[in-house]
């Protein structure tokens, strides 16, 4: 709508731009010729109005019929720090995930379902308790009614393998085809969240949910107590 007032605009600025410029330069002619001119300018104007006024230019086809649904990571399941025999300590942390970015895109029309495609980037760590270097993390991505009910809900492996000699990994997961219908043309994206999180048990959660939290890199520090 932006873009159609923007190029109205543009037009009409250029059709009243005409007569300010012959009138400038019509100064100092005879006063009938001049009169004569001015009425010519003003059938031209009025003939110009009456075939651009009501009719713009066409534009692309929106892509959407409204705005995409709101994706983020939930706060609590963000980030994944697991703890040797729970005891929170940065000596004590076997691996960790944070979720660092999410982009998304969307495309829906008329009364079709909304169709999201996601990109999350994953930031894996390594801890001194860890047990190796291979670790499968587990997140979900689900779909809810704003602040309401879960409607959908589906989990995802992440297989991980931590080069010889490093404790962090970076990985960007494509999730595509988050197919969510909608009851008519009025219902639009912005009636719906996507949400993503790891698969946390309570205590993560409530860590997370805490503020607490310990670098990625845990097994360089030596500190008993987590970052504020």
């Amino acid at each position: 709508m932006r873009r159609h007032v923007l190029l109205a605009a543009a037009v009409m600025a250029a059709l009243t731009a005409v007569p300010v410029v012959t009138y400038a330069q019509g100064r100092g002619n005879d006063p009938e010729a001049q009169a004569k001119k001015e009425q010519e300018d003003a059938a031209k104007r009025k003939k110009r109005q009456e075939e651009w006024g009501d009719n713009q230019a066409p534009l692309p086809q929106l892509r959407n019929a409204g705005p995409c649904p709101f994706v983020k990571s939930l706060y609590d399941a963000a980030r994944y720090v697991e703890f040797k025999e729970n005891r929170e300590a940065s000596a004590n942390v076997a691996y960790s995930g944070e979720i660092q970015g999410i982009s998304a895109g969307c495309q829906y029309k008329d009364d079709k379902p909304i169709e999201v495609t996601m990109e999350v980037l994953f930031e894996l760590g390594k801890g001194p308790q860890a047990t190796g270097r291979q670790k499968t993390y587990r997140y979900w991505v689900a779909v809810t009614d704003r602040n309401r009910a879960v409607l959908a809900k589906q989990s995802f492996d992440l297989p991980i393998t931590f080069p010889e000699g490093q404790d962090r990994v970076y990985t960007t997961q494509k999730i595509g085809q988050i197919v969510i219908p909608r009851a008519g043309v009025a219902t639009s994206g912005s009636n719906f969240e996507v949400l993503v999180g790891f698969d946390v048990t309570p205590q993560m959660a409530a860590f997370n949910r805490d503020g607490k939290r310990f670098r990625l890199n845990v097994g360089q520090t030596a500190s008993n107590t987590p970052n504020p």
